[in-house]
């Protein structure tokens, strides 16, 4: 499995998986402060900013079918030893199906990096992640919420990830200006 990744390609991986998890403390709580008075998870919002290393580490490493899914792996187990996990050993599926939702949409969605290839991306990831946290960890029998707050966390989940999605294109077409990595948007 392993060999269709270059040293590169698995130090990118690795510093995806890495920053995903240094933004959460900082990025969370402020969510929180924006969220919490409309009644929306913070983590729909702040999922946006995690699914973007996804998105991104599987566009600097070319596409590579099975990025995603390790990025998120690794930030599972990497949350798994953190003090401040609290989804226990739980945090490995949570973080590793967003990365699964990417890559079977992008199964779908072949052929170049693109904007809304990298927006669709998001939405799957952040919906994906939005809706095992409140199902598992939350208990929120998601069928019995009232219209209304289920249809906004769908589509503040939606936004925010997509708006993630669009913000890991960017960084991927400025890291090619740069000519650090091989990235052809």
């Amino acid at each position: 499995m392993f060999r269709r990744f270059s040293t590169m390609d698995l130090v990118l991986i690795t510093m995806m998986a890495a920053l995903g998890i240094a933004i959460k403390p900082v990025v969370t709580p402020l969510a929180q402060i924006i969220t919490g008075p409309l009644l929306i998870p913070g983590g729909t919002v702040a999922g946006g900013l995690y699914m973007l290393w996804l998105v991104l580490g599987y566009g600097l490493t070319g596409n590579k079918v099975g990025t995603a899914v390790f990025i998120g792996l690794i930030q599972g187990l990497i949350a798994l030893l953190q003090p401040f996990a609290n989804h226990g050993a739980f945090s490995v599926i949570s973080y590793a199906a967003p990365g699964l939702a990417i890559e079977l949409v992008y199964l779908f969605l072949r052929g170049p990096v693109s904007p809304s290839r990298a927006f669709i991306g998001g939405v799957a990831a952040n919906l994906t992640g939005s809706f095992l946290v409140m199902i598992v960890v939350m208990r929120v029998a998601i069928w019995r919420l009232p219209p209304v707050p289920f249809v906004l966390m769908v589509l503040t989940a939606a936004l925010a990830g997509g708006l993630g999605g669009m913000a890991a294109y960017g960084l991927m077409v400025k890291l090619k200006k740069l000519s650090v990595f091989r990235v052809e948007p």
